[in-house]
């Protein structure tokens, strides 16, 4: 039986073979932020940049569920990386995705897309979950899917043992200069009339340059400034965050090498449910 439309598209978009472009990942650094010199050195790349050579196969899973005149009512809500090894310039990462689940909303679904990579010869690098949320849109069969995404909420006990908090500034450019390092031109980020149009108070930064901002946070407090000791970052994007704004990023201890933290900017928490797993 020959494959549905969908599954042909899911066919095409499912492998992406690409590279830890040295220059790209030194790039990717710079606009977010981190002055970490194992970057600039080129030994290591900043862990969140995993995301630009293996975004284009999760996303196109995504569009091959989602009908284009929906698209612009997505919302990335969700994302959660676990490195089994350094991320490195140089390394080649053979990415595949899939849809792993769905929700149906009276206000919209929940698609959630696993993504993992390896580095062609078989030995495993990165596994990523990303969770959108497309408001107002419902597939027609309208039916859940697939198991629950991985949790990673904020135990409550946590808050009890804090570790560090540190503050990051938002530079007045900082959406600019994500979108030449990453290559994510939505004009939500870059276009403050069309920011407006949307409901937004104006250009608004990148979720994942947020993240990127918070991993640096988690890998110079309690990793030792050593990347590669990082094993998983996940976020829940909760409200945007403005340039020229400052960033307050707070770690606590989850025990086992886990740590919650959380994200607040002008007084709102802007990242929650955040977790960071850290080798020892």
């Amino acid at each position: 039986m020959a494959p549905s439309p969908q599954h042909m598209a899911l066919d095409q978009t499912a492998r992406r073979v690409a590279h830890v472009d040295p220059q790209a990942a030194r790039a990717y650094a710079a606009a977010t932020n981190d002055a970490n010199p194992l970057y600039a050195e080129g030994r290591y790349a900043p862990p969140v940049f995993a995301v630009v050579p293996t975004w284009e196969p999760m996303i196109g899973v995504v569009r091959a569920e989602v009908p284009a005149q929906s698209l612009p009512m997505l919302l990335h809500a969700e994302q959660d990386m676990r490195w089994l090894r350094p991320l490195v310039p140089g390394l080649e990462l053979h990415t595949s995705a899939e849809l792993h689940s769905r929700r149906v909303l009276r206000s919209g679904t929940w698609l959630t897309v696993r993504a993992w990579s390896d580095d062609g010869e078989g030995e495993p690098v990165l596994e990523q979950f990303a969770s959108m949320f497309i408001r107002g849109w419902a597939p027609q069969e309208e039916a859940d899917a697939g198991p629950e995404r991985p949790g990673h909420g904020f135990p409550a006990d946590a808050r009890q043992r804090p570790v560090a908090e540190a503050m990051v500034h938002v530079d007045d450019d900082q959406t600019f200069r994500y979108r030449d390092a990453s290559g994510d031109d939505n004009p939500i980020h870059v276009d403050d009339a069309f920011a407006r149009s949307v409901g937004l108070p104006g250009i608004v930064l990148h979720g994942l340059c947020t993240m990127a901002m918070c991993g640096s946070v988690v890998v110079g407090t309690v990793a030792g400034g050593d990347p590669s000791r990082l094993a998983r970052l996940a976020v829940r994007f909760s409200k945007p965050v403005l340039p020229g704004s400052d960033l307050s990023v707070a770690l606590f201890d989850a025990g086992g090498g886990s740590f919650a933290f959380e994200a607040r900017s002008d007084g709102a928490l802007v990242i929650r449910d955040g977790r960071a797993e850290v080798r020892y």
